[in-house]
Order: structure tokens, then C-alpha cells, then sequence
């Protein structure tokens, strides 16, 4: 039992480190817009630790990404927005673990449709949670920046839903392939 949270924590530390080196790297992610929002890899090595460790390691591992967002320099206005833009934001999309059990047997199964559905099912819910928690800081912070005449939902929807969706995208077909490929890392070896 120890063992396994020994393993725990230095997973969700390797993992988050990862998730800030996959958004910082120029060659990477691609930078949408300039008060920030970008098409990465970052959220990968979120839902891995979702799909390993249940909602649990996704939130841990989404909170320390957060953090380290915040630290690598982010776009700050006020504390209520930074707590929304990058605390709540990064660590609900640990959420995807709520599919941990239909992902592992899935894998088990060797069912990869299933598996394939699932995995989707959650990258969804975590990038859609996400994209909320954005959506929602846009709507109340960032509305002197919408274009004359443009509703200020309507420009938070645009402006996040433009770097979130193709996250999601890119997000379910890099772990879609991975977990295809070995299912085996869906496993923790620590006990």
C-alpha cells in the first residue's frame, strides 16, 4: 500500500511536469491568441494520470499543471480569475477519471471500440470542463475585449471553444492511439 503512494506522487509530479514542458515548448503548442490559449499536448499527461489513477490522480496532476502555469508566467488580472483560469480550469480535467473503470476493463477486454469510446468519453468531460471554467472567466473578465458589437458570451465562446475543441481533438486521438497501442500503461506497477 505504501508503495502505491509513493508511486502515486511521483507519477503526478513526473506527469504535471511533463503537461508544463508539452505547453511551454515552442515546436509543441500553437499560441492562438495573446492573452493566452493554445492547441498543446499539455492535457495529455493530465488524463493519463486520470486513466490511471482515477479522478484523483487527473485532479492532483491538473492542480500541480495549474500551479505551474501560473508560475511559467500567466496572464493574470485579478485572483478570482486566476483561480478560475488556471486552478479550477486545470485541475476539473482530472475529472475524466470518472471513466477510469470502463477504460481499464475495456483494455482488459481488449475491447479497443469500447476502449476507444471511453477514453473519448472522458477526454471530453475534462476538456469540457475545462473549457467551461474558461468560458465562465471570459464572460466576466474579459469582456472590454470583445469586438464592437459582439456579445461578450458570444466572444468568450468563440475565443475558448477556438483553442479548446482542436485540444480535444488532438487530445483523443494521441491517447486513443496510445492506449491502443499498450494498454498495459493503464496499469500501476507499485504494489
Amino acid at each position: 500500500m505504501r508503495n502505491n503512494r509513493v508511486l502515486f506522487l511521483v507519477e503526478a509530479a513526473i506527469f504535471s511536469a511533463l503537461a508544463i514542458l508539452l505547453d511551454v515548448l515552442p515546436f509543441l503548442s500553437f499560441k492562438l491568441w495573446a492573452q493566452g490559449g493554445s492547441v498543446s499536448f499539455s492535457m495529455v499527461p493530465v488524463f493519463i494520470m486520470a486513466f490511471r489513477w482515477g479522478i484523483k490522480g487527473g485532479v492532483v496532476t491538473g492542480l500541480l499543471l495549474g500551479f505551474y502555469q501560473i508560475l511559467a508566467g500567466a496572464y493574470i488580472v485579478t485572483p478570482v480569475q486566476t483561480f478560475l483560469d488556471y486552478i479550477v480550469a486545470f485541475g476539473v480535467i482530472g475529472i475524466a477519471g470518472i471513466v477510469t473503470k470502463q477504460v481499464w476493463e475495456a483494455a482488459a477486454a481488449r475491447d479497443n471500440k469500447s476502449l476507444l469510446i471511453w477514453i473519448v468519453t472522458g477526454v471530453f468531460v475534462g476538456s469540457l470542463l475545462r473549457f467551461l471554467s474558461h468560458f465562465i472567466a471570459g464572460i466576466i473578465f474579459y469582456g472590454t475585449l470583445a469586438p464592437e458589437g459582439m456579445s461578450v458570451w458570444f466572444y468568450s465562446l468563440t475565443y475558448n471553444g477556438g483553442y479548446m475543441l482542436p485540444t480535444f481533438v488532438l487530445c483523443s486521438i494521441i491517447l486513443g492511439l496510445l492506449f491502443i497501442q499498450r494498454p498495459a500503461l493503464l496499469t500501476q506497477k507499485g504494489s
